[in-house]
């Protein structure tokens, strides 16, 4: 089992996410637990190229300071949506380590992290998407609440990962380690 956490940077999050100091106090929680049981956090960055806000180096680019990771935590970078495009690695990394149950959170629930999900999932992992431990903006289609509910209540537990409560998430850490 592997804790990933998508695209929490300084630059993608903030308040105007949706339901944003519960997404933060959980996301922060589910880290802890990771570590508490020796669940690997691996983090993926995204990285917009030069002359952006989310430039490689700048400080927009950096960890969320709450989530930021410890030494020996693995970061993978992105120019994509997907976290498990070839061109992160990360595919390959967690085959070699055979890891099967990825527990996913993390921004923007209607971009990187659906692909992330539905990308996961073609690759043969058992995503695991916990409450209210991902979000996003409004966008010219929907509001970020009904983005967010969407994805999580309609879209992914239909056929592309296993949605549950933080509480379960917890469980299951506990129970693997």
């Amino acid at each position: 089992m592997v804790l990933l956490v998508v695209d929490t940077q300084r630059g993608c999050f903030d308040e105007s996410l949706y339901a944003f100091e519960t997404v933060k106090e959980n996301i922060k929680k589910l880290i802890a637990e990771a570590r508490a049981n020796k669940i690997e956090v691996v983090y993926v960055q995204h990285d917009d190229g030069p002359g952006t806000d989310l430039e490689k180096g700048k400080d927009n680019y950096e960890i969320f300071d709450e989530f930021a990771p410890v030494d020996g935590e693995k970061r993978f970078e992105k120019n994509v949506n997907s976290s498990f495009h070839a061109m992160t690695g990360l595919t390959d990394y967690l085959m070699s380590k055979n890891e099967k149950d990825i527990i996913t959170v993390g921004v923007s629930t209607d971009y990187c992290l659906d692909a992330t999900v539905k990308s996961g999932f073609e690759q043969g992992f058992h995503i695991i998407i916990p409450a209210y431990a991902n979000s996003t903006y409004d966008n010219p289609y929907f509001d970020k609440e009904t983005a967010y509910k969407y994805f999580n209540e309609f879209m992914w537990p239909v056929r592309y990962a296993q949605t549950v409560s933080v509480e379960k998430a917890i469980e299951m850490m506990r129970n693997n380690s």
